[in-house]
C-alpha cells in the first residue's frame, strides 16, 4: 500500500507554531481542490469511498481521528493528532475517516477538481477494480 505519513515542517514560534504545505514538495501532486470537514457528531464516520484518479493529501489541523485505508488486499489505520502530520492517500485506495474529537478538524488538499464520476461508492465495486485495473 502507498499511503505515507509525511513530518510536515514545524516553525516553533514562542507566538505560536507554523507549519506550510506545498504541492511537488510535502505534497506529491498538484493542489487543484481543498477542503475541510469539521462538526463530525460523536461515532459517525466520514469517507467510505475511493477515487479512481484523485489523490488526497489529510491533516488534522485540530483534535484527532482516525483514517482506515484499505487497497483490496491490506488494511491499515492511521490516526492524525498532530497538525504536523500529513496522510498521502494515492488514488485507489478505499478510505474511511472515524473517531473524530470533539472539535476536530480535518484539511483535505486533492489533486483533481470535484468530479462525482471518478468516486467509487461501493465497498464490493472497489475490490473488483482494485483486482482488475491497472491503477498504478
Amino acid at each position: 500500500m502507498n499511503c505515507q505519513l509525511f513530518n510536515l515542517p514545524k516553525k516553533a514560534d514562542g507566538r505560536g507554531n507554523l507549519s506550510v504545505i506545498e504541492e511537488f514538495k510535502q505534497v506529491p501532486f498538484k493542489i487543484k481542490r481543498t477542503y475541510w470537514i469539521y462538526d463530525v457528531p460523536g461515532g459517525v464516520e466520514r469517507g467510505g469511498h475511493a477515487y479512481r484518479e484523485n489523490e488526497e493529501f489529510i491533516v488534522a489541523l485540530s483534535g484527532s481521528f482516525d483514517v482506515c485505508v484499505a487497497d483490496g488486499k491490506e488494511q491499515k489505520t492511521f490516526s492524525l493528532n498532530r497538525s504536523y502530520y500529513g496522510l498521502y492517500i494515492p488514488k485507489g485506495i478505499w478510505r474511511i475517516m472515524n473517531n473524530f474529537s470533539t472539535n476536530s478538524l480535518a484539511l483535505i488538499v486533492s489533486s483533481t477538481n470535484y468530479d462525482e464520476k471518478d468516486y467509487i461508492m461501493d465497498y464490493e465495486e472497489f475490490l473488483q477494480y482494485s483486482t482488475t485495473s491497472n491503477r498504478f
